[in-house]
């Protein structure tokens, strides 16, 4: 059996979790999240547990116990904590201002970019306008629109000079070293 997919998801207080056939939807005190599974595979609610199992020890059931079994933990983490990433902003120049669901962005374009942040995304800006905390209930898309922010222009290894994340080293390069006369 897979180790990660027979561990049991523990329910904290305030969660409760609506099991369909190819469906489960999580609801707690951050808001709702719903994820399609396989309807091969059966979600059983034990005594603040849910557990998953695999029909057989098929390839495919193999591959989708673990994975489900980790979606379902991250969606009972999401609407309990809630996820977070955090972006920095450097460059003369550069910074960010939300402005209620649009976030908007000066990057040393000719224009200023407005990013439509989907529902379920909150953004908040420092004081500074150089930091970008997302937050939402779903990892996925917390990281995705992270990803995409990051991707309008990404830190470049001469200056340092982009949008990172907050965790992520740059690592710098020396710029060129000048000619030498002979």
């Amino acid at each position: 059996m897979s180790r990660v997919g027979k561990k049991p998801i523990e329910m904290p207080s305030g969660v409760e979790a609506k099991v369909e056939t190819g469906k489960i939807t999580v609801k707690g005190p951050l808001g709702e999240i719903s994820q399609d599974v396989n309807p091969k595979l059966t979600i059983k609610k034990e005594n603040n547990q849910l557990k998953v199992e695999r029909p057989s020890d098929q390839k495919i059931y193999r591959e989708l116990h673990g994975l489900t079994r980790n979606l379902i933990a991250n969606m009972v983490a999401g609407v309990s904590k809630g996820y977070e990433k955090t972006l920095d902003i450097s460059g003369v120049g550069f910074k960010a201002a939300a402005q209620g669901t649009n976030l908007m962005l000066s990057l040393g374009f000719s224009h200023p970019i407005v990013y439509p942040l989907p529902k379920g995304i909150k953004a908040t800006v420092d004081a500074k306008q150089t930091q970008i905390t997302l937050k939402g209930v779903d990892k996925q898309l917390v990281g995705q629109i992270a990803a995409n922010l990051r991707s309008m222009k990404k830190p470049e290894p001469y200056k340092g000079k982009g949008i990172k994340y907050s965790t992520e080293v740059i690592h710098r390069k020396e710029g060129k070293a000048g000619k030498t006369g002979k």
